[in-house]
């Protein structure tokens, strides 16, 4: 099954996504669960409009494919921003929280080795989760 890159971002208002193999194919949204949704209505809307039209179409979306949402960095820390702290997000990161409160603001853009240490965190914050088992004592 191909995989098909859609991107999401944050633009002080709301979320935005997009497809870099379908130029035009975009989505906006309060919320990135919303986002998702959004841009598969958009993905189908615009393959069944370049097939009607006889556009030219990526051979990727000729057959079954798989969504994988790719965040930017605004875009994470503003869909975590009512989850974690500043604080807690420095723990995690190893970033100061002025850095990141930058980087959410979109007042800098972090630099690669920047993005890899916030998703390696959230990441390894992920894999410790899923390792938990609650119990009733």
């Amino acid at each position: 099954m191909e995989k098909v890159s859609v991107v999401i971002t944050y633009s002080g208002n709301n979320f935005g996504a997009y497809v870099p193999a379908l130029p035009g194919c975009v989505a906006t949204g309060e919320s990135p669960s919303e986002i998702m949704d959004q841009i598969k209505e958009a993905i189908a809307f615009h393959i069944e409009g370049s097939l009607a039209d006889n556009d030219p179409l990526d051979d990727l979306f000729r057959g079954p494919f798989e969504l994988v949402y790719e965040f930017q960095v605004i875009g994470i820390l503003n869909y975590f921003k009512g989850i974690f702290t500043n604080a807690a997000l420095e723990k995690l990161t190893g970033i100061n929280q002025k850095q990141l409160q930058h980087y959410a603001s979109g007042l800098k853009k972090p630099r690669p080795e920047q993005a890899f240490k916030i998703e390696r965190a959230l990441h390894n914050l992920g894999s410790h989760l899923l390792a938990l088992k609650l119990v009733s004592a």
